[in-house]
């Protein structure tokens, strides 16, 4: 795969969400299979391996899938850079602790469990409405001239709070809602990023599944599949979304590609700086959205899409913007 740049951290155009491994898509696999899928990742050109504290609440542990990532990009850690997330969570600033104490404990947790002394690039999970993101920029920066980090970013945010960030401590990305089906971060996220050097890190690049074309109206999401509370799918917008879904198919024939792939490759044709991270818990559908990065599109061809694509109207729109005080107990199960 081709190279890109999230700041200053090179990484494949395509990385991979590994969430699914620990929860998320309903019944998970066993821990060979999941190492197995991430080793084929990495044999296949990816080179950006997303995880957060959280990603196992339901089906095991907080941490679980740090764990996993860890054992997994062991015998090739430093050629790999390595994402994950903290929560402020309950944490309250009139209770004496230091924001930073605070941070740097959560960060020592995460190495521990992914078995590295540092973190490529570290996310704030959701904004804290109790702290200003200028105080978390600057614990970001300490932690970066420690050299236990190398990178910091966001997620879920707007174009005003990365300004706010970047003034303190630059950011190397922002992890985000992004697809097809998703794209408030036309507007002013992008173009920001793209001036300031920062990049984007979608997530859900494949709306869910919706643009893979493999979710119907009649798919069951059962235990803890995030995609029961996914607005695009429910049962009605599953209907109503089908021309969009339908346009895809039809460009994927045309290009001997998947609708997945061809929904990659159209945020890789359309910005310099995006790097989407699919997740899936299957080896042959990780080795196929991978494999968006082989699908080139023709100027005419994603002119094309793109006109097809505005006259398309969405239903079950979800949003960008997000915080812990709002959203804790559900994000998990969104992403």
């Amino acid at each position: 795969m081709k190279k890109r740049l999230l700041r200053n951290l090179v990484v494949s155009e395509i990385g991979m969400g590994c969430m699914g491994f620990s929860h998320g898509y309903g019944q998970v696999p066993e821990e060979d299979y999941a190492i197995q899928a991430i080793r084929q990742a990495y044999e296949f050109g990816c080179t950006l391996f997303d995880t957060a504290e959280t990603y196992g609440r339901e089906m095991f542990y907080p941490g679980h899938n740090e764990e996993l990532v860890g054992k997994a990009l062991a015998p090739f850690r430093k050629q790999v850079v390595l994402a994950t997330k903290f929560h402020i969570g309950s944490w309250d600033p009139q209770e004496g602790q230091p924001l930073y104490d605070l941070v740097r404990s959560h960060l020592e947790q995460s190495m521990k469990r992914l078995g590295t002394d540092y973190i490529d690039l570290y996310y704030l999970h959701r904004l804290h409405e109790k702290v200003p993101v200028e105080e978390v920029a600057q614990v970001m920066g300490r932690l970066i001239g420690q050299g236990l980090i190398r990178g910091w970013g966001l997620s879920q945010v707007t174009a005003e709070t990365l300004r706010r960030a970047q003034q303190v401590t630059p950011l190397a990305a922002v992890q985000n809602l992004y697809s097809m089906v998703e794209r408030d971060c036309e507007k002013e996220v992008f173009p920001y990023c793209l001036e300031n050097q920062i990049g984007v890190v979608p997530f859900s690049p494949i709306a869910s599944g919706l643009l893979s074309g493999k979710v119907t109206a009649d798919t069951k999401f059962e235990g803890d599949d995030v995609r029961k509370f996914v607005p695009q799918l429910s049962k009605e917008n599953l209907e109503a979304n089908q021309p969009i879904v339908t346009l895809l198919g039809e460009f994927a024939r045309q290009k001997g590609a998947t609708p997945a792939q061809i929904s990659l490759a159209w945020m890789l044709h359309k910005y310099p700086n995006v790097v989407p991270i699919p997740g899936s818990k299957n080896q042959t559908r990780i080795l196929e959205n991978l494999g968006g990065a082989q699908v080139a599109l023709t100027k005419k061809e994603f002119e094309e899409l793109e006109t097809a694509l505005n006259a398309c109207t969405v239903y079950g729109h979800r949003g960008n913007e997000e915080s812990e005080g709002k959203t804790f107990s559900n994000h998990w199960r969104e992403k």
